[in-house]
């Protein structure tokens, strides 16, 4: 918010200045709007082309989609483009959104013929939204509930064909039956180093940033195999060369990335603390889950379901019987001796 002086000697508020044009575009362009456009995962790629395209083909809508894999991999960015690609509108809703099967039946009698439903976090839907995606999923009809009790009647109603793009970031918890009811399953894995370089030269060509490849290549290096990480990382190198003053190069990067405490391997704050309390605290471990959050100071479940899996994946932790226990690169990590 902005004060100017008026004509007459007082003071006028204006509103605040909105974002630049440039910021804007690149908020609008950062997703992909086709699979041409979509760096990385080459094979779900292939499947999802092959699907539409013969769904294009035989004129129907396509099947029913999961898209499973962590957090920040393009499932969303993938639903929005077989919406796109297929041509049909997009209607978006998530799992904790639908609480009760009524929530349900609201979204699923207001579509229209082909539309295409997105649900993120399927997986934590009401169970009985869950038994009436059943019978819509395959027969596209829900069966309505009117009246109580002894003259209570079930009314079924008829949906128009539609096309169900589920995301989960933790398959293992789908019932069996609505798993089953996907005519395709894609399972989205981390990106490489090269994929996620083009992921930012993508990115800093929209930004109008120049930067040096080696810099590019130094924040690929940090972003944990993450689209959405390595474009959060970008903007900050971003924001620290404007700052500064100078070009975003590779001192640039580290200097920026120092700054918000991500280390050459991508470990943040919370990831360093977790480590360095099972290295120093509990001498390399075996650590129960609920010990080693309650010396963090942070959920077990922030624990087990974000920190754990990247360090884990790079082989600094492994999970025992007995506990966690750091492996011999964390101690080479972070520059330890390790006990006899």
């Amino acid at each position: 918010m902005s004060v100017d002086a008026r004509a007459d000697g007082g003071l006028a508020v204006t509103s605040p200045v909105p974002e630049s044009e440039a910021e804007l575009a690149f908020e609008g362009a950062l997703r992909p709007t086709s699979l041409a456009e979509f760096v990385g995962q080459t094979k779900v790629r292939g499947q999802l082309e092959l699907l539409l395209q013969a769904a294009s083909i035989q004129n129907r809508t396509p099947d029913h989609i999961l898209l499973a894999g962590p957090p920040g991999l393009g499932k969303t960015t993938l639903a929005m483009i077989v919406s796109h690609e297929s041509g049909r509108p997009l209607r978006m809703s998530s799992g904790p959104a639908i609480q009760h099967a009524g929530d349900l039946a609201a979204v699923l009698s207001s579509l229209v013929a082909g539309e295409v439903l997105f649900i993120d976090e399927i997986h934590r839907m009401a169970r009985s939204a869950e038994e009436m995606l059943y019978l819509a999923m395959e027969d596209f009809r829900i069966d309505i509930m009117v009246g109580k009790g002894a003259g209570a009647t079930t009314v079924p109603l008829e949906l128009a064909p539609f096309t169900l793009v589920g995301a989960t970031t933790r398959s293992g918890l789908l019932p069996n039956p609505l798993r089953d009811r996907f005519g395709f399953t894609a399972h989205l894995e981390f990106y490489a180093d090269a994929e996620l370089e083009q992921v930012l030269i993508r990115a800093a060509d929209l930004l109008n940033l120049d930067i040096s490849s080696e810099a590019l290549r130094e924040i690929s290096g940090r972003c944990r195999g993450t689209p959405r990480i390595a474009n959060r990382l970008l903007r900050r190198v971003r924001d620290y060369a404007l700052v500064h003053g100078g070009r975003a190069d590779l001192a640039a990067v580290h200097s920026a990335l120092d700054l918000y405490e991500v280390d050459e391997l991508g470990l943040d704050r919370i990831d360093r603390a977790v480590v360095n309390i099972i290295l120093t605290r509990f001498h390399g471990g075996p650590v129960g889950l609920n010990t080693l959050a309650a010396s963090v100071g942070e959920e077990a479940e922030t624990i087990e379901s974000v920190v754990e899996p990247f360090l884990v994946r790079i082989g600094l932790l492994t999970r025992t019987p007995r506990g966690r226990v750091a492996t011999r690169s964390a101690w080479q990590h972070f520059g330890l001796a390790e006990p006899e």
